[in-house]
């Protein structure tokens, strides 16, 4: 068996004395593994880097196999990005993060967005914001998705500004006031009325938001923690 897709990099191990196995986020394919042969070499360190843009080919014998994979690099965003700490730990968080979706089950949607979200990553003042939604993104794929068009308990969508944290719908002020101590808030780029620039403080409340969702509903129930980058990343954009 054999095919030929592009992907992002999302973890290298160690395999053997010179050999690496790699998993990658791919478009056609999803998550998937193979085994680069020589992936420790100097050629190929480069090219096997968290983030990189490859073009892949996999064979195995057998489709249940772990196969061999080739890569060739399309953009090393990882050199790129390596003196800018938080870009860097925005691509390290969602290179932790996009591991949780099911092996070899494709995402093509997903993907896109993950390209478009990468394709600003040198952007500071647009990323950020963009990694929200991408997380986002990512609970709709896995099944956990936010309801944030309509209130709740009214069925309006106007002046939408909380979630809740029991069923991951919007809510209105007016109907969250009462409540505003239990409820999460819903960063004002993420609303149907939203106009202006996000400010750091919304990207973090933005990053509160998926956070409780990922961590309730996909990382414990896997007995997982929030990843460390993720986590150094709002410190990152809180203390910004």
């Amino acid at each position: 068996m054999e095919w030929r897709d592009e992907g992002i990099i999302l973890s290298v191990r160690p395999h053997g004395e010179t050999s690496a196995i790699v998993e990658l986020f791919t478009r056609d394919h999803g998550r998937h593994l193979g085994l680069v042969r020589g992936g420790r070499s100097r050629r190929n360190r480069p090219i096997l880097q968290l983030g990189n843009h490859v073009d892949a080919t996999w064979r195995a014998r057998l489709a249940e196999h772990l196969g061999n994979l080739t890569a060739e690099l399309r953009r090393g965003l990882a050199a790129e990005v390596m003196e800018r700490k938080v870009a860097l730990s925005g691509l390290m968080s969602l290179c932790a993060l996009a591991r949780l979706l099911p092996e070899r089950d494709p995402h093509p949607s997903l993907y896109e967005v993950t390209q478009f979200v990468l394709g600003y990553l040198l952007d500071d003042e647009v990323w950020p914001a963009l990694y929200v939604r991408w997380e986002l993104a990512l609970l709709e794929e896995l099944g956990f998705g936010l309801d944030l068009t309509t209130c709740a308990a009214t069925g309006s969508t106007d002046d939408l500004v909380f979630v809740s944290p029991k069923t991951g719908r919007a809510v209105s002020r007016d109907a969250g006031m009462p409540y505003a101590d239990k409820l999460l808030r819903l960063p004002r780029f993420l609303r149907r009325d939203r106009s202006g620039e996000p400010e750091p403080s919304d990207v973090v409340d933005g990053l509160k938001l998926t956070a409780y969702f990922l961590e309730r509903d996909v990382l414990l129930p896997r007995g997982l923690t929030m990843p460390e980058t993720r986590t150094r990343l709002v410190g990152y954009l809180t203390s910004a």
